[in-house]
């Protein structure tokens, strides 16, 4: 399990899980770091990019069930997430912000749809700012014997096809409403649920999702443009591949450009679609993002053995006064301060 972080709020106490290693069954915390909000969010692999200048605030609450995990996280700033659930699971993500719901792998996810994507495979999501979202993993072998048992669904066939579905706006509002009500009612309990209980939550979580997800008819032309954004997307993460392996420079358009074999429109067109960002503006927020994982890492491996001119010129920042004033900007806080205070890294 992911270590307490110094900002998280107490959980409720409950009987050792060993299947969540030891998680308790309902947890809150609040994060002013990226990197540590990603933290916080139990069984996943991930990685948070703050792409927004100001400083981060995101809060978490997550509901430990038997075969599922129901969350519900906002964050302040856009962000890219790197993203990888446990495997044999499968997660389902709830967009609820009204300034945008966000990408997954490049494909927008509307305002009536959702988001799924199963255990073991990694993932891009590109949040916008004052995002509030709702996550539901469930566990492979519950949601295979519930799609066989009470769906009557043949288990070699796929349960759900493609990593957006739409699934109607007043279908979304209901099943937004009763996710609130399960977390709001579960904080406000103040202990775990009975095991009718949860038993009860989850047929009604896995309900929902079937009713919405199954029986949704497709659009005739949803795999051309599924391909579309996974080609953009291809670009974005060819751009970004190129960027990190040469990080000790500054990448400017024109070089992509030549490296990837496309035209600079291409470039700004696919950026914009897929990260919301001009190609420049985005690296360097990659760049900026690297250069405080770094100072982090230095705060709690060896304080006093780099610098932030050290870590600065590493990522390709030769102008240090430039470096702090677009590092301020980004993260609300300064390089040094970085390197002294870093949170503990799991």
């Amino acid at each position: 399990m992911t270590p307490t972080s110094p900002h998280s709020l107490p959980c409720f106490d409950a009987p050792h899980r060993s299947e969540a290693g030891g998680a308790q069954p309902l947890c809150m915390s609040i994060a002013h770091d990226a990197d540590e909000h990603a933290r916080n969010l139990h069984g996943w692999h991930q990685t948070y990019d703050q792409l927004s200048a100001g400083r981060f605030t995101g809060t978490l609450v997550e509901l430990f069930l038997d075969r599922m995990t129901v969350f519900r996280e906002t964050t302040s700033h856009t962000l890219r997430q790197s993203c990888e659930v446990k495997s044999d699971a499968y997660w389902f993500g709830i967009p609820v912000c009204d300034a945008g719901a966000g990408r997954i792998d490049g494909q927008p996810i509307g305002q009536d749809a959702l988001a799924l994507r199963p255990g073991g495979v990694e993932f891009e999501l590109f949040t916008p700012a004052h995002h509030e979202f709702f996550g539901i993993v469930v566990k492979g072998e519950a949601l295979r014997r519930y799609a066989s048992d009470v769906e009557h669904l043949a288990l070699g066939q796929p349960l759900f096809d493609g990593s957006v579905v739409a699934i109607g706006a007043a279908g979304k509002a209901r099943l937004v409403a009763s996710l609130r009500t399960i977390l709001d009612h579960s904080a406000h309990l103040g202990a775990p649920p009975s095991a009718f209980s949860r038993n009860q939550l989850q047929s009604s979580v896995l309900e929902a999702l079937f009713d919405l997800c199954v029986t949704q008819p497709r659009a005739e032309n949803e795999s051309m443009r599924t391909s579309t954004y996974r080609r953009r997307l291809a670009l974005v993460m060819d751009a970004r591949d190129y960027a990190i392996a040469h990080r000790d420079r500054p990448i400017g358009v024109p070089e992509l450009c030549e490296q990837l074999h496309v035209s600079r429109r291409t470039l700004q067109y696919c950026f914009q679609d897929v990260a919301g960002l001009a190609p420049a503006a985005y690296l360097r927020a990659l760049r900026l993002n690297g250069a405080r994982r770094e100072l982090a890492e230095a705060a709690q491996a060896a304080p006093h053995a780099f610098s932030v001119q050290d870590i600065a010129t590493a990522w390709g920042f030769w102008h240090f006064s430039q470096f702090s004033a677009d590092y301020r900007r980004l993260f609300g806080v300064r390089p040094s301060d970085t390197l002294k205070q870093a949170h503990p890294l799991a």
